[in-house]
């Protein structure tokens, strides 16, 4: 079972909308380049056969997650002071006095935040974030060792 949050869910479901909505539009593209004869030299119809193709392969992927996701109301984590999905926690490294800003999520959005850093759930950073608590210490493990870091604040 996935845990996303309610503007997660939303972003999956837009997607798999938009990709159902475009089915139309490569399948009048493959019979206007089908139309135009020879199919072993038409590079028209072979890329809509692979936009095609990986468009379904999307459009499985995500159903088949749509339909394992449960969505979690993340406006609860700050009441009970724990980190949860949807959470934003401001930490510092043990050692360092800057304090740095992550968003656990339960999926990448890609959006680019100059101040907060997004980390899954089933990242290190965010299994390692996943319930703790203000004060408490979390152990991550890096490529280049363990990390430490100390929960300042739940946002």
């Amino acid at each position: 079972m996935e845990l996303l949050t309610k503007a997660e869910r939303e972003m999956l479901e837009s997607r798999l909308a938009f990709l159902i909505g475009n089915r139309q539009a490569i399948s009048q593209r493959i019979a206007e380049a089908r139309a135009l004869g020879d199919l072993k030299e038409n590079g028209d119809y072979h890329a809509a056969r692979e936009q095609q193709g990986m468009e379904e392969a999307e459009i499985r992927r995500i159903e088949g997650r749509l339909a394992q996701t449960s969505v979690i109301d993340d406006s609860q984590h700050k009441s009970v002071g724990i980190v949860f999905i949807g959470a934003t926690v401001r930490l510092t490294e043990e050692g360092e006095t800057e304090a740095e800003l992550f968003k656990l999520v339960g999926e990448a959005s890609g959006a680019v935040a100059d101040d907060v850093t997004e980390v899954t759930a089933t990242s290190p950073m965010g299994e390692a974030l996943m319930k703790a608590r203000v004060g408490e210490v979390v152990a991550v493990r890096t490529p280049r060792g363990v990390k430490k870091f100390r929960v300042v604040e739940i946002l």
